[in-house]
């Protein structure tokens, strides 16, 4: 096929599967070399992603690149549910998990330009419960990974900065550390991938009896600070999150398939998630709780019957591809989309600077920081990540992922729903293959 026909079948591509994900005003379709991206690059990328649906590291995927406002790449491949017979679709819906950490973020950025707080606040101010912090110190003997720990007054209060940043000592369950993995455990503290009876309000009870990880703002440790941001966003507010979500963010974005809890009619467009098996291939998980170690407990059913009041703003939302480009979009313009504006540019611009300093962030490796709900690339050389100084991203425990790439005025997304994340480096290979296809 000559490069002519390529663009061709790029475009009708791209046109014929365009108005059912953004029906509501948001980005054009544009052939890929209107916006400076090589079709036949992203002819490479639409075949490696069909490869992995053909060496069953995934069973599908929904891939989306905007670049300069306008689509230039939206391609749904392999199977939503291959036991059901349903293929993917540009409108599948994914758990997003921690994809829901960056729309909490700017929930409390929303309410941080109203005046209701400062960054520097104490979140006792909000929620008395976290007075007084206590601090797990290894005692001498002990190490990361044996149970042998005193405490200790923590040195300061938790502020809001701190939950944006992960750096309260704040923690998960399934990290795998014996101590805390126990505590968290023992008291019965969800990790927002289930969904759960009760509140948040319960769950953030139960988290601030327990001691922290480490000193507030002394160290990077990724854990549940953003489901207790979303019940700071619910005490300020005086909004459930789900309605603070609906009211002040969904509607005015156009994100009409983005929930904590799926409508009954729009069950049936959830992607199934499915785990490697021993051996290759894949497995679909069950709609009960599956445990994949000691300490990780989950779930692939939104089915959930019982009283729909628990909303993780660390873990909780479904979204589709189309939905989380109009949040990416909004950003990129700086807090801005379609003549709605949710956050000035400054804020964007405080959210997406590197707000951790010198921190190990573990997470995302060397040449990384952390902004308030993201990572942040602060060193292209050193992250070996391409793309550009300031990308900000993040990923959710299903291998879902996005990036903004401000200097390129690029968005990416790969949705797909697999455990363990990443399988065979699917996610790393789209954002490397979508980035080269960059020609201006």
């Amino acid at each position: 096929m000559n490069v002519a026909a390529r663009m061709l079948v790029s475009l009708l591509l791209v046109l014929l599967l365009v108005p059912t994900v953004f029906a509501q005003n948001l980005p054009k379709a544009a052939r890929p070399e209107e916006v400076g991206l090589s079709t036949a690059r992203l002819d490479v990328l639409r075949a490696a992603l069909r490869d992995h649906v053909a060496q069953k590291h995934i069973a599908g995927a929904v891939g989306l690149i905007v670049r300069n406002g306008k689509i230039a790449y939206l391609d749904a491949v392999g199977m939503a549910d291959i036991e059901a017979g349903t293929p993917m679709a540009p409108d599948t819906m994914f758990r997003i998990a921690s994809m829901t950490k960056p729309i909490t973020s700017l929930a409390a950025m929303m309410l941080y330009e109203e005046g209701r707080f400062l960054l520097s606040d104490p979140i006792s101010r909000f929620l008395p419960e976290f007075k007084d912090p206590k601090v797990a110190v290894h005692s001498p003997g002990g190490s990361p990974f044996v149970p042998n720990y005193v405490l200790v007054p923590a040195k300061r209060e938790i502020t809001i900065k701190d939950l944006l940043t992960h750096t309260s000592g704040l923690s998960y369950q399934f990290w795998g550390r014996p101590y805390f993995a126990d505590l968290y455990k023992k008291a019965g503290v969800a990790d927002g991938l289930l969904q759960n009876p009760g509140t948040m309000a319960d769950n953030v009870k139960k988290l601030a009896a327990l001691p922290l990880t480490n000193q507030p703002g002394e160290a990077y440790e990724y854990g549940l600070n953003t489901d207790v941001l979303g019940r700071l966003v619910e005490v300020v507010s005086g909004m459930s999150l789900d309605r603070f979500f609906q009211q002040r963010i969904f509607e005015p974005l156009g994100m009409s398939d983005t929930y904590f809890f799926l409508p009954e009619e729009k069950i049936s467009r959830l992607a199934a998630v499915y785990m490697t098996a021993d051996g290759g291939g894949l497995r679909r998980l069950s709609e009960e709780p599956v445990t994949e170690n000691e300490y990780t407990v989950y779930t692939t059913s939104l089915q959930y019957r019982g009283a729909r009041t628990y909303f993780s703003g660390g873990a909780g939302l479904v979204s589709t591809a189309g939905d989380y480009a109009r949040f990416c979009q909004m950003m990129l313009n700086g807090g801005a989309l379609n003549g709605v504006r949710l956050v000035s540019r400054k804020t964007v611009e405080l959210m997406r600077a590197n707000q951790t300093g010198d921190l190990d962030m573990w997470l995302g490796g060397p040449g990384t920081g952390f902004g308030l709900g993201f990572a942040v690339i602060r060193d292209v050389g050193q992250s070996a990540q391409i793309g550009s100084p300031g990308t900000y991203y993040w990923g959710g425990f299903f291998s879902t992922d996005f990036w903004i790439d401000p200097q390129e005025k690029l968005v990416g997304i790969l949705m797909t729903q697999t455990r363990p994340y990443g399988a065979a480096n699917v996610l790393r290979q789209f954002r490397v293959l979508a980035t080269s296809a960059i020609a201006d």
